[in-house]
């Protein structure tokens, strides 16, 4: 797979983000934590992990969802798993 551009995937995923948990795309900054400012709750964060994967058709192993508070550590990883970092 070739690697995914970080702009494009920063893009990509805030979008997810947005759609799954019902926020507007200026609400999700780097640092807003998903569960205590924008309000999402555990079955959402497996929607978007889920979401991540069926786009990029990569596995996201489960301990890395306690690791994903904020839009920041979700590009992170997601890009560490997409892009084999």
């Amino acid at each position: 797979m070739s690697e995914v551009d970080m702009n494009a995937l920063e893009d990509e995923i805030k979008g997810i983000v947005v759609e799954i948990i019902e926020v507007e795309p200026e609400e999700v900054t780097a640092e807003a934590d998903f569960v205590e400012e924008l309000g999402m709750d555990s079955m959402q964060a497996l929607e978007i992990m889920a979401a991540i994967e069926k786009k990029y058709k990569v596995q996201i192993p489960e301990d890395y969802l306690g690791k994903i508070v904020n839009f920041s550590s979700l590009l992170k990883i997601s890009n560490e798993i997409i892009n084999g970092k």
